[in-house]
């Protein structure tokens, strides 16, 4: 079943189809607008922004904060319950290094605040912080998809393979329109790698 939405589409494919589309268009609105360098780095109001400008389109919840509890497989994502105050700790979280910064992105993994398009979200508010406090981004074009994949899968567990994987990808092309694109098409490949599932509180 596809996710409700504003275009009234009912086939899961083609909705897929029609966010990634939109979801690219209104990056790139949003990185060529300056918009991005006009947010605290790292903070939750921040990351809601960026998803409310890449969904609002398509999804009502756009930006808003999930009310479904989510899992992958076994792994449950943070329980709705406590998601507001996972969210208040991880605003709090350090981002001043490396390590700290790929530290804080794990955590908002785990948090998955929205119920749908956290990866795209994420990886964005990510480049964020990583500009601002070492004047780099990630390359995604030098992240190998598998690696990528089973270091996110292990980080809640062991963050030294997804610092590792993201470390060796970082380049100081912080102003390229190519190098951001490319992350947005990176992590499509991720929110697509599995089945979520969603249950209505």
């Amino acid at each position: 079943m596809a996710l409700e939405n504003k275009l009234g589409i009912t086939d899961s494919a083609q909705l897929a189809r029609e966010e990634e589309r939109l979801s690219k268009k209104n990056a790139l609105a949003l990185f060529e607008s300056g918009a991005l360098d006009r947010l605290e780095a790292g903070s939750f109001s921040a990351l809601a922004a960026i998803h409310k400008a890449l969904f609002g389109e398509l999804y009502d919840f756009a930006g808003e904060i999930r009310t479904v509890n989510l899992a992958k497989g076994n792994f449950r994502f943070a329980p709705v319950l406590y998601l507001d105050a996972a969210l208040e700790t991880i605003e709090k979280m350090p981002q001043s290094t490396f390590d700290e910064i790929i530290e804080k992105y794990v955590e908002m993994n785990v948090a998955h605040p929205f119920r749908e398009g956290n990866g795209r979200a994420a990886r964005i508010w990510l480049d964020g912080m990583l500009k601002q406090a070492l004047h780099k981004v990630v390359d995604w074009s030098q992240v190998d998809k598998e690696d990528y994949l089973l270091a996110m899968e292990r980080s809640p567990i062991r963050d030294l393979e997804i610092k590792h994987v993201l470390r060796a990808a970082l380049t100081d092309q912080i102003d390229s329109r190519e190098v951001y694109m490319k992350g947005i098409d990176h992590s499509y490949y991720y929110e697509g790698y599995a089945t979520f599932k969603a249950e209505d509180l």
